[in-house]
C-alpha cells in the first residue's frame, strides 16, 4: 500500500469526532436538558463572533473555557492551525484535561499539509492518554500512527479494543467499525469474526448494566424523533460540534443550581462519556459524589455500569 492512500486514510479518519456528531446531537442533546422538550438547533448554537470569542479569551485569565471555545470556532472554519494556537493556550491553563491535548493533537493533524501525524500531534495525543487512557482520540490516532508504519495488525488490535470500550451511541462508533473492515480488507486481514465478537461483547455489557436494579446508567437512552434527527443532520458540522458541546454545557449549569439532581449527574456522565470525554465523565462524577455524599455508592456504580474507571 502506497503512502499516498494511507495518509488520505488518516485525513478521513479525523472525521470520526467531527462530522458524525449529528448522532451525538440526537443522542445527547435533546435528551440532556432533562425534559421532554426538544432544544431548537437555532437556541442551542453559539452566536458569538470570532472576534468577541477572541477578545473574551485574551481576557480569561486563568480559565481555559474561553480558549477552548475559541478553537472549536476556529475548527469550525477549517482554520485548523488557528486551532491549534488556541489549544496550545487552553492546555497551558488546563493541563491535566486530556479531552484538551486530543483535540490540539486532532488540529494539528488537520493543519499539517504534509505530515500526516506531525510529532507534536502525536505528543499530544501521548499527553492525552497519560492523563486518561481511554480518551478515544488519541487511542484512535496513535492506533493510525502504528498503521502508517507499517503495522496494520497492531492498528487493527488498537482499533477493535477502542471499539470494545465505546459506548453504544458514540458518535465515532460506526465509523470507527467501518475503518476496521476497510484497513482489514486493504492488508489482507480478516476481521469479519473479530468485529463481530466485540459487538457482541458490547451487547452483552449494554444488556447486562441495563438489568441492574435501581440505576439509570444502564437504561436505554431515549431516541430522538425523526424530524430531530432531520434538523440535526441539517446542521452543518462545525454548528453541531458547538450545539453538542452547548447543550451538555447548559446541563452541567443547571446542575449547580441543582446538585442534587441525581439523575442529572448520570446524564452528565453518560454525556461526557459518549462524546469520548472521560475525564470529564470522571469529574462529573467526583462533583456528584461531593454534592451528594450520602448516594456515593449509587453514584459510583451508575459510573461503573458507563464504564468509568
Amino acid at each position: 500500500m502506497t503512502e499516498q492512500p494511507k495518509s488520505i486514510r488518516v485525513q478521513s479518519g479525523v472525521l470520526l469526532f467531527g462530522v458524525a456528531l449529528a448522532v451525538a446531537v440526537a443522542a445527547i442533546g435533546w435528551r440532556a436538558l432533562g425534559d421532554d422538550s426538544p432544544v431548537e438547533p437555532e437556541a442551542a448554537v453559539a452566536s458569538d463572533s470570532i472576534e468577541a470569542l477572541e477578545q473574551r479569551a485574551q481576557e480569561a485569565g486563568d480559565n481555559a473555557s474561553p480558549w477552548q471555545q475559541l478553537a472549536f470556532a476556529r475548527f469550525d472554519r477549517g482554520e485548523f492551525a488557528a486551532a491549534a494556537d488556541a489549544y496550545r493556550e487552553a492546555v497551558a491553563r488546563a493541563a491535566d484535561q486530556a479531552v484538551l491535548w486530543s483535540a490540539l493533537g486532532e488540529s494539528l493533524v488537520m493543519a499539517s499539509q504534509a505530515d500526516p501525524l506531525p510529532a507534536e500531534a502525536l505528543a499530544a495525543f501521548r499527553k492525552a492518554l497519560a492523563l486518561d487512557p481511554k480518551d478515544p482520540r488519541a487511542r484512535y490516532f496513535l492506533a493510525v500512527k502504528r498503521d502508517l508504519d507499517g503495522d496494520h495488525q497492531g492498528a487493527i488490535d488498537d482499533w477493535l479494543k477502542l471499539l470494545g470500550d465505546t459506548p453504544p451511541g458514540a458518535p465515532w462508533e460506526q465509523d470507527l467499525a467501518r475503518t476496521i473492515e476497510q484497513v482489514g480488507k486493504i492488508n489482507g486481514i480478516a476481521t469479519a469474526a473479530r468485529l463481530e465478537q466485540v459487538q457482541a461483547g458490547r451487547q452483552t455489557t449494554l444488556a447486562d448494566a441495563a438489568a441492574v436494579p435501581g440505576l439509570s446508567a444502564g437504561s436505554a437512552i431515549p431516541g430522538p424523533t425523526t424530524e430531530q434527527l432531520q434538523a440535526a443532520g441539517g446542521i452543518p458540522p462545525g454548528e453541531q460540534r458547538q450545539m453538542a458541546e452547548g447543550m451538555v454545557a447548559r446541563l452541567e449549569s443547571r446542575l449547580k443550581s441543582d446538585p442534587a439532581n441525581l439523575e442529572g449527574w448520570v446524564m452528565l456522565m453518560r454525556s461526557r462519556q459518549t462524546l469520548g470525554q472521560g475525564d470529564l465523565a470522571r469529574k462529573a462524577l467526583a462533583d456528584a459524589i461531593a454534592a451528594n455524599p450520602t448516594s456515593a455508592d449509587r453514584l459510583r456504580k451508575e459510573a461503573e455500569v458507563l464504564g468509568l474507571r
